[in-house]
């Protein structure tokens, strides 16, 4: 299988520069919709790789995070695009130690075996080192984009079966 993984906070919602703790806080990026319809229909799967350290903070609930995602996943609905898994460490260096948080690579790990993702036909998009770091522990292709914005043309360059003229236009409607 060909995959997507993106990271959450800066990527896929605008990046609020503290925890997003409810479903009221979170917005969904504008350009996420058209990106992945145009993945969709290229035969990519997608999957959200998120650390969700407030959880262990206690800023937030289990239960606020799934409400949160349930937001997520409610608004690309319309559009028809959906996401295979969404992984998600609710640890914090401050609280535990864990193997699962971002620039570790067991989500990513997970994901990949579980689901058999074709890693040289697959890639992550991440706004942070932590992101890219990960994806690199595990041979996987990264783009590190600005929070809240979307991939550059140069960024797009390298993906399979789009131009990033076309996908640019796309995600300018």
């Amino acid at each position: 299988m060909k995959a997507v993984f993106f990271d959450r906070d800066g990527v896929l919602n605008r990046e609020l520069g503290r925890y997003v703790v409810n479903a009221d806080e979170f917005e969904v990026n504008d350009w996420v919709a058209s990106f992945m319809q145009v993945f969709k229909n290229a035969g990519y799967n997608f999957f959200v790789i998120t650390n969700q350290g407030g959880i262990a903070k206690e800023l937030y609930t289990h239960t606020d995070l799934f409400a949160i995602h349930k937001k997520l996943t409610d608004t690309l609905l319309p559009y028809n695009v959906t996401f295979t898994e969404i992984f998600y460490c609710s640890h914090h260096p401050l609280k535990s130690q864990c193997l699962c948080r971002k620039p570790d690579s067991l989500m990513l790990e997970k994901a990949i075996a579980k689901y058999g993702v074709e890693m040289e036909k697959s890639f992550l998009i991440g706004d942070t080192d932590r992101d890219i770091n990960a994806a690199a522990k595990v041979g996987l292709a990264a783009y590190q984009v600005i929070p809240n914005h979307p991939l550059t043309t140069e960024q797009l360059q390298d993906l399979q079966g789009l131009t990033a003229v076309d996908l640019q236009t796309l995600i300018a409607k």
